[in-house]
């Protein structure tokens, strides 16, 4: 664990307990920073926050502004959370922050403390624009203290976090839109109706003016690139860098966040060609388990999609793969215990891989548990000891083609193996 994360953990509480209560005692004892933050771009969602995320922050930077961004969570450091002016926050800064937050005696949470700590760098470094990833849900979410967004932004809404947030997709909706604010309008991707009701519901309410995906604006692949039409424009865009049919429709929301912020066509081609984002359909080139693949003629990929939904896009991107450059397939799954296994396994079952199921540090599902889990949906899957003795094991049956995958803890391992993986 890295020094940071830990001196969280040992002077917060870890819980998850959704409440605004104690957030805003301690941003009150910081002076209030949420309400000092460049322009705000506050993106809610269930799937696919973190890619559009990247893509906003590309696209800006290509146009030459200064971005912020706080995302959660990190892979191998606490400092990928907080980028300031387009690097990741340094352990001096952020450590003198978190003696600012202690010095308030708050009893505020892990995460809670994380995000003051965020609100507080961003507050106190010049930049253009703040993108504010939710953490969990939205209404009561440490984050949902920003109060005037320019921008609010929804990405996929599906069922997750149900202990948290509840089995009603209705209901989980209820909860994102909760970043709607009034006179902000929102950015809504595509969404199931059952979803998009709800967050309709919450836009009256507030007065939060809407720009829906595949209504008021559409994205979708064309001749090798990204076709973006609006009533206004017809955009004939490069393809995303981030891999997969999924990240089309979170290219083409991040192009309907930019053109909202009046950014130029030529900056949004650019955004679109240097996005980068670990652990999503990410190509493995360095590191140990990279040399491994390589040796054995295979490629080695890495997505840290952890429900049905992202499963389901996970298939996709392998289908579309598969059907152009098809390979034996192999995957290496790791997953929290409190995960849908068998939802996520039901999702890439017409895969045909070969399954290989492994621990990582944490609450992880026990290796044999999640293998029969597996088995139920169709798929052969082997219970391995680790990382390490999976691919193995893959390699060894003929594997071409290594998705590791199931928990972004199980991906963050897979990174901090070797430092030329780490992000940034």
């Amino acid at each position: 664990m890295d020094p940071i994360s830990q001196r969280l953990r040992l002077r917060h509480p870890q819980r998850i307990d959704l409440s605004l209560d104690r957030m805003r005692v301690l941003c009150a004892g910081l002076g209030d920073p949420q309400h000092r933050l460049p322009p705000v771009v506050h993106v809610a969602g269930t799937n696919g926050k973190g890619s559009t995320v990247a893509f906003i922050r590309a696209i800006a930077e290509a146009a030459g502004l200064t971005v912020h961004a706080y995302t959660s969570p990190h892979l191998v450091r606490f400092n990928e959370r907080i980028r300031l002016a387009g690097t990741l926050i340094e352990d001096e800064a952020l450590n003198a922050i978190l003696d600012r937050i202690e010095a308030v005696g708050s009893e505020a949470t892990v995460f809670e403390s994380a995000t003051a700590a965020a609100f507080v760098a961003m507050s106190e470094t010049r930049a253009d624009l703040a993108i504010v990833e939710v953490g969990l849900g939205g209404v009561l979410d440490a984050t949902n203290v920003i109060e005037r967004p320019l921008l609010s932004v929804i990405t996929p809404v599906d069922l997750d976090h149900a202990e948290f947030l509840g089995d009603s997709l209705h209901g989980v909706a209820v909860e994102k839109a909760g970043v709607l604010k009034p006179g902000a309008r929102g950015l809504i991707a595509r969404q199931a109706e059952t979803a998009m009701a709800a967050i309709e519901a919450a836009a009256r309410a507030v007065h939060a003016p809407l720009t829906v995906m595949g209504v008021d604006f559409d994205a979708w692949a064309e001749r090798g690139g990204l076709a973006f039409q609006d009533p206004e424009r017809f955009l004939d865009l490069p393809v995303p860098a981030l891999t997969g049919p999924h990240q089309i429709d979170n290219a083409g929301l991040a192009v309907a966040v930019a053109l909202e912020l009046d950014l130029p066509e030529t900056a949004i081609a650019e955004g679109l060609r240097t996005v980068r984002w670990p652990a999503r359909m990410q190509r493995l080139t360095a590191g140990p388990y990279a040399e491994a693949a390589r040796a054995a003629d295979a490629e080695l990929w890495l997505d840290g999609g952890h429900n049905p939904h992202a499963a389901a896009a996970l298939a996709a991107a392998l289908a579309e793969r598969q059907a152009r450059a098809p390979r034996p397939l192999a995957l290496v799954v790791g997953m929290l215990a409190n995960k849908d296994a068998g939802g996520f396994f039901e999702a890439l079952k017409a895969s045909g891989a070969a399954v290989f199921t492994v621990p990582f540090e944490g609450a992880a599902a026990e290796p044999e548990a999640l293998a029969a889990v597996a088995r139920g949906r169709g798929l052969g899957a082997t219970p391995c000891a680790s990382i390490e003795e999976a691919l193995t094991r893959a390699l060894a049956l003929g594997a071409g083609r290594v998705v590791i995958c199931g928990s972004l803890y199980l991906a963050g391992e897979v990174l901090g193996a070797a430092r030329e993986t780490w992000p940034d």
